[in-house]
């Protein structure tokens, strides 16, 4: 712990070794740990391994980047395709989307055994804030996703076993900005296992910190028409601090209340 510290995340910051963000938000502290990265890690990695050469490690974490930067564009860009916006509406929507537009961070996740599973949790429910999360995860499984109420049945927690060789796509708080509602940011979490130490490598991405994202194309529910104001990942990362899972509700508009935000029904 005391060499993990070295490289701690400030609180100020975003790089660095810590617990979940979102922690603070939950009185019961979680049994995981976490690696942010954001841009090279290689002043944090020389204070992990003061007595290595951390070069291998500092390249595999930028090709795993520079590679999933990619198929992240070019999911999100499948997605707006599904759509069928308009040629202007598409044109809206790729500004601040496009592959060499995106801004990310990786994060490495550890979830050590656990003496007793049913009292503790991995990684609390929450949505992310960005327009997609691209995850691997080891060979135990852990991650669950809430599937909303449909005719199936109630709302319930449902498994996603791991596949060798799979990336699992997670729709972020800022798709579904993007979207107008109509791809929805999947709630998560994470449950630990007593036997198996599961780790993660999560890449969350989304537009500049500072570009402002506007919804795009037909809202999701006809009526009332519900969209939401141009917001900005930064401001809608500070939303997020400060209210976490009603920070999304906190910047719906209702449709006689829009003005001239560039929100579009």
């Amino acid at each position: 712990m005391d060499q993990k510290l070295k490289a701690a995340r400030p609180s100020n910051g975003i790089s660095g070794y810590g617990l979940a963000r979102i922690s603070c938000f939950f009185s019961k502290l979680m049994w995981s740990e976490g690696f942010t990265i954001s841009g090279s890690p290689l002043d944090h990695a020389l204070k992990l391994w003061p007595d290595a050469n951390p070069s291998r490690f500092c390249d595999v974490m930028q090709e795993c980047s520079d590679e999933m930067k990619q198929v992240a564009g070019r999911v999100v860009r499948l997605m707006l395709l599904s759509m069928g916006l308009t040629p202007e509406e598409m044109k809206r929507a790729e500004e601040g989307t496009r592959v060499d537009q995106l801004s990310a961070v990786l994060q490495l996740n550890s979830y050590p055994p656990c003496p007793d599973p049913n009292r503790a949790m991995g990684l609390a429910a929450h949505t992310d804030s960005s327009l997609v999360t691209l995850l691997f995860q080891s060979g135990t499984s852990g991650l669950q996703l809430l599937r909303r109420q449909d005719q199936h049945g109630p709302a319930r927690w449902v498994t996603v076993p791991p596949r060798p060789g799979a990336l699992i796509v997670l729709a972020g708080d800022l798709l579904q900005i993007l979207t107008n509602g109509r791809y929805k940011s999947v709630a998560h979490r994470a449950v630990v296992n007593r036997n198996h130490h599961r780790v993660s490598v999560a890449y969350i991405c989304g537009p500049p910190p500072h570009h402002k994202l506007s919804p795009v194309g037909k809202p999701a529910s006809p009526a009332p028409c519900l969209a939401y104001r141009a917001v900005s990942w930064a401001d809608y990362l500070g939303l997020k601090a400060e209210l976490f899972d009603k920070a999304l509700a906190s910047i719906m508009v209702a449709e006689d209340s829009r003005g001239d935000e560039g929100i579009c029904c």
